[in-house]
């Protein structure tokens, strides 16, 4: 068995003012062995350490004690009396005892540590330094006399009655000794600076009293007691027990720690897990926070608690025990709480309640659920607080505080601090929760506004990816689109609006419309911007017409945008591109190598006055036009071209894919949630085979309408398009013949086959035709009309050249398959 000394030495106290010998210190381990024999013990029995170390401790009573009184004492903290030993020469002593029973302590069992005092003999401090000392200090203090070896030589009655030691036992102690608990060492040595320097201390103590389930806390003065000479003649010692003041300073940290660690984040789960953090161990034992299941939709909570069972969903739990083993119930899953049951009383009332685990509210719970009973039982759950969440006079849930671990019941005072936790923790879940469903709808309306599918077309590959900010910057107004042109040519779309919110979003819904109908009119890039900028203008000035003080107000103002618009045509491979403030596209040529494209960056949207210019540049087939917005790439961890470095590296790996491809890319820019909306859309460009494309110069002489027709049956013919023959014989003698009598030389008639068939014919006049409906006498105007209807699109574009006049027939169906062919001419 190993040997442990007994020994109450103080670190760094001077040895010569303690004498170990002038009490008796005997430690006994929980199976009655001596562990631990000092001098003291020696001098008053005779037996030395080695004599008595591992030996029964029972063998040193002079009388039995019968196996009723050491159940009873083994229950007790503390002990005091006389107890008849046996001294090694056989004669029998009659001793004051103070024995203190020590909780385990690694592991170890518990020990009891019992000493007594030899003293006696010294001469006693007289009344007249007592009574000083009593006059010094307010009434009802703790006041002490110790000699100059720091013993207790006299206490007043209320040391002796709130200590609850008789002068008996303490007398000729240390304070160590009498009370066996690590703070008396800092009090030990502030009496022997006293001691030494004659100056008084001060210090305040913290400290649970045998026998006591709550901490009192005790402001201790220490001051040298002199005689008439100077010389320090002994210690006095006075404590004022400042335990309220010691809890309420404990109860407002805790609530201003609450301030600062309760709603850290507009996250609902988060937030309830702060409050069951902040509570354990430092309040509870046990905290568990349960919502109504109806704050997991949009609705808004009702203001009442349904009658009979009420349904709780487990947000948050926290335990003092690692696993968190009295949980009944795990987070996320729904439990129901009968009627009459803590919670559910607290929820309808509206009130904290407090409840020690003998109370019928607990036990008839418990009786009807044997999962928490057994809890109760084996945790030795003595106290249970339920407090409801409201706010903003709704309902969302209750916490339950419970206490099994810590020796002290809940109080009055404690369901109060609980009220306040609970009430500070309710307008942030609140908060969390609106901010939750604001955001959805707000990501909801945002992805409403951005294209669902891309649409099909043959020009480009493509593939995209939209990602929302995270924390609380709230959604954004980036958005992308992929819009098919005429002449099987493609138009690609990134856009930022500046801000967030659904102002925001709305706003890139309205920029985006524009964006579709600029190009359905074929505008050519940097006239498509020009006619934005205006809009941007426009909703600017609408803005900040629109402010008003009030809860809305920040969603009005400026508007700000930048916008990247791209043609790419497959026939001839050429871009042409624009910007608006926009980052560049980066391109990676088929040979690997990846570059930033160096192109004019106009002003972002809305500024006005200054033109925008676009920029043509051909591109090899199976390039990859990669477009983002500014999210992707700037970050507060980094410069800006470090991200474009690495932009550059994730487009240079190899990919099987293009999705494969977006992936890369935002792993290798975006560890985390971005802090900014990111769309990200790349594109591989395709080029039509030469042989899908026909090109003919057409005489400005009517007689070559009859010629253009021939040549087209004898293509289609060649592409094995017959069924769409007498379509395009009417749409090519439609548009040639419209372009002889009204437009102007050089006359060009183009058939594109692609996934679709498409017609042009250019000319050098800018005038665009128009459909009108003819009446019923009128020999003209059906051309275009009856264009319309045999085809599935037609539409007018403007070149530099002139204009180009288009219809586009969807293939193979012809909806005009077993009519006969009339001459036109």
């Amino acid at each position: 068995m190993a040997r442990r000394r007994a020994t109450s030495r103080v670190p760094g106290l001077s040895e010569h003012i303690f004498d170990e010998a002038l009490s008796a210190q005997v430690i006994i381990d929980g199976d009655g062995v001596v562990t631990g024999w000092n001098a003291g013990a020696e001098k008053l029995l005779g037996y030395s350490p080695p004599q008595m170390v591992g030996q029964p401790a029972a063998g040193l009573l002079a009388d039995e004690i019968d196996e009723e009184g050491l159940r009873s004492l083994a229950q007790l903290p503390r002990w005091d009396g006389r107890i008849a030993l046996r001294h090694r020469d056989g004669h029998r002593l009659e001793v004051n005892v103070l024995a203190h029973q020590r909780a385990p302590d690694g592991g170890r069992p518990g020990e009891w540590f019992l000493v007594s005092a030899l003293t006696g003999l010294w001469p006693e401090p007289d009344d007249d330094a007592l009574a000083s000392l009593h006059h010094e200090h307010a009434s009802g203090c703790l006041v002490g006399l110790y000699d100059t070896g720091l013993r207790l030589r006299r206490a007043n009655e209320a040391w002796q009655r709130d200590l609850a030691v008789p002068p008996d036992a303490t007398r000729g102690l240390r304070l160590r000794e009498y009370i066996d608990h690590p703070e008396m060492d800092r009090v030990e040595r502030s009496m022997l600076r006293a001691l030494e320097t004659g100056e008084p201390q001060f210090l305040e103590v913290y400290a649970r009293a045998s026998g006591e389930s709550r901490e009192h806390a005790w402001s201790v003065f220490v001051t040298p007691l002199k005689g008439e000479d100077g010389r320090v003649q002994g210690i006095g010692l006075a404590g004022h027990d400042i335990t309220e003041k010691y809890w309420a300073h404990k109860r407002l940290m805790l609530l201003a720690e609450a301030s600062t660690r309760i709603g850290s984040t507009l996250d609902v789960t988060r937030t309830a897990q702060e409050l069951a953090d902040l509570a354990v161990p430092e309040f509870a034992d046990f905290v568990s926070v349960d919502l109504l299941p109806s704050l997991d939709g949009a609705q808004e909570p009702s203001p009442g608690t349904p009658r009979g069972p009420v349904s709780l969903r487990r947000v948050a739990h926290r335990s003092v025990k690692p696993g968190t083993f009295e949980a009944v119930v795990v987070p996320g899953q729904v439990d129901s709480y009968p009627d009459g049951s803590p919670p559910v009383e607290s929820l309808r009332s509206g009130r904290a309640l407090l409840h020690h685990a003998t109370d019928p509210a607990i036990t008839e719970w418990t009786a009807r659920d044997r999962a928490r009973s057994v809890t109760v039982r084996d945790f030795g759950v003595h106290s249970v607080m339920t407090v409801p969440l409201t706010a903003r006079g709704a309902t969302l849930g209750v916490v339950v505080f419970i206490r099994h671990q810590h020796p002290e019941v809940f109080r009055e005072d404690d369901l109060v601090l609980a009220e306040e936790l609970a009430a500070r923790a309710a307008v942030c879940i609140d908060n969390a929760r609106r901010y939750t469903r604001e955001r959805a709808t707000a990501v909801t309306l945002q992805r409403s506004l951005l294209p669902q599918a891309l649409p099909a077309q043959a020009a480009v590959e493509v593939a995209s990816r939209y990602l929302p900010a995270g924390g609380r910057a709230g959604v954004g107004g980036d958005w992308f689109d992929v819009i098919p042109l005429s002449g099987a040519r493609v138009a690609l779309v990134v856009g930022d609006v500046v801000g967030h919110g659904i102002h925001a979003s709305a706003t890139m819904g309205r920029l985006r419309t524009a964006v579709l109908t600029l190009a359905d009119i074929d505008l050519p890039p940097d006239e498509l911007l020009t006619h934005l900028d205006d809009l941007v203008a426009r909703l600017s000035a609408e803005g900040r017409d629109a402010v008003r003080p009030g809860p809305g107000a920040e969603t009005a103002g400026d508007v700000g945008a930048t916008c990247l618009y791209a043609v790419y045509d497959p026939v001839s491979r050429h871009c042409t591109i624009a910007l608006a403030g926009h980052p560049v596209p980066a391109l990676v040529t088929p040979d690997g190598a990846v570059k930033l494209l160096d192109l004019p960056i106009g002003p972002p949207l809305g500024l006005g006055g200054l033109p925008f210019e676009a920029t043509d540049i051909e591109l090899p087939e199976g390039s990859l036009l990669a477009l983002y917005t500014d999210g992707l790439i700037e970050s507060r961890e980094r410069d800006i071209d470090v991200s474009l470095s690495l932009l550059r590296q994730a487009l240079a790996q190899p990919s099987a894919s293009l999705d494969n491809l977006c992936d890369a890319v935002l792993a290798a820019l975006l560890p985390g949630r971005p802090a900014d909306d990111i769309a990200l859309l790349i594109a591989r460009t395709k080029a039509l085979d030469a042989d899908g494309v026909a090109t003919w110069e057409i005489l400005a002489d009517p007689a070559a309408v009859a010629q253009a027709r021939k040549d087209a049956s004898a293509q289609l013919a060649a592409w094995g398009l017959e069924d769409a023959e007498f379509v395009t014989e009417l749409v090519v003698s439609e548009l040639v013949t419209n372009a002889i009598r009204y437009g102007e030389p050089p006359i060009h008639l183009r058939l594109i086959h692609d996934r679709n068939l498409i017609c042009e014919v250019s000319d050098a006049s800018g005038t665009a035709p128009h459909m009108r409906r003819a009446r019923t006498f009128d020999e003209g105007g059906r051309g275009l009309l009856l264009v319309a209807q045999l085809t599935a699109a037609w539409g007018t574009r403007q070149t530099a050249e002139g204009k180009t006049i288009w219809a586009e027939q969807i293939l193979p169906v012809n909806p005009l398959a077993g009519f006969t062919m009339l001459d036109t001419e």
